[in-house]
């Protein structure tokens, strides 16, 4: 990438912004001020009607629902015909609109009265008996008749009461006893739980008004629907217009309001912004083409990579801004501006980062929506995204681990990719990835189908290697064997993170920094671990340590630890890391022990696999019972079936029944209505669990891995922060140019 800037008379400004406009390359940064004398620019004249109009066409889009594929040519559209035909639109969408708000608020009013008016329907009394006494109290409101009837027995103040009662409305009418005050009806009913309800003013019986209500509601609907199709019609003729009248508009606006992002004086202006290098002369030559010499384009900088992957910048132009600021003293005769856009002769300009482009191809493209979640990155840093598609599928595939879940997950992602663009569509695609792998990891714990272990269902007597996730007694072993593996997996991850480390700061630095910031924490990282892994003071590591290596491997691989004399090699390597961490980054002594805790961290992967596998287990337990085989190893087996349990239960020696299951109430020799709820119950237990199951594993093992890779893998060598490369233009879809 190559800065450059773009130094000329304001007089031809329009001219340069045409011609910038049209090549679609320059990636215009903002003026931050560094120029003396120099201000950031404002916008060209007929800005505010263009953004005016602007505003309106979406408006009028909004309101007809216009989504961009109602156009079936691009073709030019000219200001005059816009302003005209933008004009009778406008005026045709907004009677029709106005007219659809009128008749959705009475359409709101009537469905206010009739739920007003229904209580009233429901009592049956016609409404002038509820009001119009004068020695009588009426009240009407929503109460339970009983409450009513007791606290009024014994209220004071009443010589007389009835109350007349419908299914959820009461109206009481009492005669006040003499020297009462007004109101004596009401404050009896304090203690009582009331919504009174107001008598509407109606000449008509309550339900005759209701009947008459709902027919006017009706009408109103019968012209809503009119409307509607009106606005309908409208679209169709309109919206293509509205298409290339917002495309057209939206042009314009930018361009207008470019100089924004310019400096200016009174006579002259400066843009900067950055260009692929190769495209340079072709923009130069176009910005010539356009303006001749009263304008000139300079590189500035720049910036590239080396072979090896070193990102550096270099000073090109010879005089900088010289050059541009002789080119507006030429039009503009004001010295002023030459020495305000140069000092000393040098270009001024700012140390801004190139823009970036990320291209990680079709495959691991998508991975890039989560690496810009945490930030997009500099254009002198490693593109993470590749690490991450290789690293989140896995994590989260090992996690959830079920052929059944991984299906259901791959089809969600793939629903997304197909139906939608954008971030949807990028969503779909991990999801597809990480359902892929989840399916791979469903294969290896034994074809796990929704928690049941699908390779008993193969004929013949077969053993599975990997036989369950460590919940049951049986498979304990295995459970600490994963907790080995994540850590294990964590500790290789992180060993990425603090070498891509020390690479970017030996390319941006030199060796010394490399060993400092980044050497460092390789050694004591692996010292650490090595020494935990190792012979040395053996007391306090558990067997399993060791042991789970055979187990992974199952028997290849047999490892007792490293030999002691490592592990006092190992140590030396961390006190030398410690040193090279206290000459280099002293404040960072402070975290020296997080090579060990970021490794441990990891094994939340195991967690999170127990966690999903439990929850999986008790749903199928809950729905089908289980009993553990006592003549074997401990294994969950789950029942199923009604004849099932009671050859479970006439063989106590050899089964112990975990739970009996709801579905097993079912017999099909004799059905009953207990069986079959209980048989119904069991489904939708199973079915509801296993949904809930699935929702948990995107929140759970995708939280969590996202999380691994921001925190632990990220915070060792990356900041994100780059801006995404933005070329001044536009591609045009439903106009063409005049």
């Amino acid at each position: 990438m190559s800065k450059v800037s773009v130094t000329g008379s304001k007089r031809v400004i329009d001219d340069v912004i045409e011609a910038a406009y049209a090549h679609h390359s320059l990636h215009v940064t903002d003026y931050d001020e560094r120029y003396e004398g120099f201000a950031p620019g404002e916008s060209l004249e007929g800005a505010e009607t263009v953004n005016e109009q602007l505003v309106t066409v979406r408006a009028l889009e909004s309101v007809l629902d216009v989504e961009g594929d109602e156009l079936d040519a691009a073709r030019a559209i000219d200001d005059e015909e816009l302003e005209r035909e933008l004009a009778d639109v406008r005026e045709r969408v907004n009677a029709l609109n106005d007219r659809r708000d009128e008749l959705q608020a009475e359409i709101r009013d009537r469905a206010e009265a009739i739920d007003r008016m229904e209580p009233f329907a429901d009592l049956g009394i016609e409404l002038d008996l509820l009001r119009g006494y004068d020695s009588l109290e009426v009240v009407v409101g929503e109460a339970k008749p009983d409450a009513v009837e007791e606290t009024l027995a014994d209220a004071d103040g009443l010589d007389a009461y009835e109350v007349f009662a419908g299914s959820d409305v009461v109206a009481i009418f009492a005669k006040p006893a003499d020297g009462a005050e007004e109101g004596v009806l009401q404050d009896s009913l304090v203690g009582v739980d009331i919504a009174l309800l107001e008598v509407p003013e109606a000449d008509a019986g309550p339900a005759e008004y209701v009947a008459e209500l709902e027919r006017e509601r009706e009408e109103l609907r019968a012209d809503l629907e009119e409307i509607e199709a009106d606005l309908a019609d409208v679209k169709g003729e309109a919206a293509g217009f509205l298409l290339r009248a917002e495309e057209q508009l939206t042009i314009e606006a930018e361009k207008k309001e470019a100089p924004l992002s310019f400096a200016t004086t009174e006579n002259a202006f400066v843009a900067e912004g950055w260009i692929p290098t190769d495209t340079y002369p072709d923009f130069e030559a176009s910005i010539a083409d356009a303006v001749g010499d009263h304008a000139e384009v300079e590189e500035l900088e720049r910036a590239s990579f080396t072979p090896d992957g070193d990102h550096h910048t270099e000073a090109v132009a010879d005089g900088g801004s010289a050059g541009g600021a002789d080119a507006a003293t030429a039009a503009t005769g004001d010295d002023a501006d030459r020495e305000a856009a140069t000092d000393g002769g040098h270009a001024t300009h700012g140390d801004d980062d190139p823009p970036v482009v990320q291209d990680n191809g079709s495959a691991a493209g998508p991975f890039e929506l989560l690496v810009q979640g945490f930030g997009r990155p500099k254009y002198s840093e490693f593109d993470p995204t590749l690490l991450v598609f290789l690293t989140f599928p896995l994590m989260f595939g090992f996690m959830i681990g079920d052929v059944g879940y991984g299906v259901l997950y791959a089809g969600i992602g793939a629903f997304l990719y197909s139906r939608y663009d954008g971030t949807f569509r990028e969503l779909g695609a991990v999801a597809m990835w990480a359902g892929g792998f989840t399916i791979l990891f469903g294969i290896y714990f034994g074809i796990d189908v929704f928690g049941y272990h699908a390779y008993q269902l193969l004929p013949g007597d077969i053993h599975w290697p990997v036989d369950g996730k460590g919940l049951s007694p049986a498979d304990i072993d295995w459970a600490l064997s994963f907790l080995v593996a994540s850590v294990l997996f964590g500790l290789a991850h992180l060993n990425v993170g603090h070498v891509l480390s020390f690479v970017s700061n030996y390319q941006q630095h030199d060796l010394k920094h490399a060993l400092y910031e980044g050497g460092s924490w390789l050694l004591i990282l692996n010292g650490a671990w090595i020494w935990i892994f190792s012979q040395h003071l053996p007391g306090p590591k558990p067997d399993f340590l060791f042991e789970s290596f055979s187990i992974l491997t199952f028997g290849a691989v047999s490892f007792g630890g490293f030999p002691v004399a490592v592990g006092y090699a190992a140590i030396a390597a961390i006190l030398a890391g410690v040193v090279l961490l206290a000459i280099g980054e002293p404040p960072e002594l402070a975290e020296v022990l997080s090579p060990i805790v970021n490794v441990i961290s990891y094994a939340r992967i195991m967690a999170v696999l127990l966690a999903k596998g439990g929850m999986a287990l008790a749903v199928n337990l809950l729905a089908f019972g289980a009993y553990i085989d006592e003549s074997g190893e401990g294994s969950f087996h789950f029942i199923f079936s009604a004849d099932y349990l009671q050859y479970v239960r006439s063989h106590p020696e050899d089964y112990e029944l975990v739970f009996a299951g709801m579905t097993t109430a079912f017999d099909p020799a004799s059905i009953g209505a207990v069986g079959v709820v209980a048989l119904v119950g069991g489904i939708i237990v199973a079915v509801v669990g296993h949904i809930v199951v699935l929702a948990l594993g995107i929140t759970s093992a995708g939280i969590q891995a996202v999380r691994l890779e921001y925190v632990e893998f990220f915070g060792n060598f990356y900041e994100g922060g780059g801006d995404s490369y933005l070329p001044f233009g536009y591609d045009r879809q439903y106009t063409t140019e005049e």
